[in-house]
């Protein structure tokens, strides 16, 4: 009697284990964790002026004193310092304060500069650069300089112009074959 109590708890602590082994084995989970990381999209304007006698660009100076019917040196470019290619357009935006005590209406066709058609494309007040910006790349320049019209009046005098340059960059992957296909510009300032 002795050895069948002993075969029959042996019997059911084997099927305890291999009921055990089975429960184990069909509850078994295990964590994975993806990190998954975007790319980004950063850009840099650049404004660069070829300086008086010539030589490398230089960083270009704000504050200068103009006469009518010069020219002032001013490269405007953008360099994608991001890992991903990106589409690129900007807004130039022209402005002429007046002295204290001058009054008269302001002609800002009297400031020009000279538009890069074959890189750029003026659309919806936006200028978009035509290529691709692969990170490390920098566009061509949307123009070299400005040009102060010969015609302009005394009325100008100790004027403030301003010209404000804004540059915005979207992403090229899955979004569009062209810079007017593509989806995702910054909102305008």
């Amino acid at each position: 009697m002795k050895k069948k109590l002993l075969v029959c708890a042996f019997i059911a602590v084997c099927l305890s284990i291999v009921a055990y082994s089975t429960t184990a084995y069909f509850s078994y989970e295990d964590t994975a964790t993806n990190v998954i990381t975007m790319g980004n999209i950063k850009i840099e304007l650049q404004e660069l002026a070829i300086p008086d006698g010539g030589g490398d660009p230089i960083p270009f100076e704000d504050a200068m004193d103009v006469l009518p019917g010069m020219d002032v040196s001013k490269i405007v470019q953008v360099k994608n310092i991001g890992v991903q290619p990106s589409w690129i357009r900007v807004s130039v935006a022209k402005s002429i304060l007046l002295a204290d005590g001058i009054i008269g209406e302001v002609d800002l066709s009297l400031i020009t500069y000279d538009l890069n058609t074959q890189y750029w494309i003026e659309q919806d007040g936006y200028f978009y650069y035509k290529d691709i910006l692969n990170p490390g790349e920098t566009t061509a320049p949307l123009f070299t300089k400005v040009t102060f019209a010969s015609n302009m009046s005394n009325m100008y005098q100790q004027s403030k112009a301003t010209i404000k340059i804004n540059a915005q960059a979207t992403q090229v992957v899955n979004n569009g074959s062209t810079v007017f296909e593509a989806v995702g510009w910054p909102k305008a300032e």
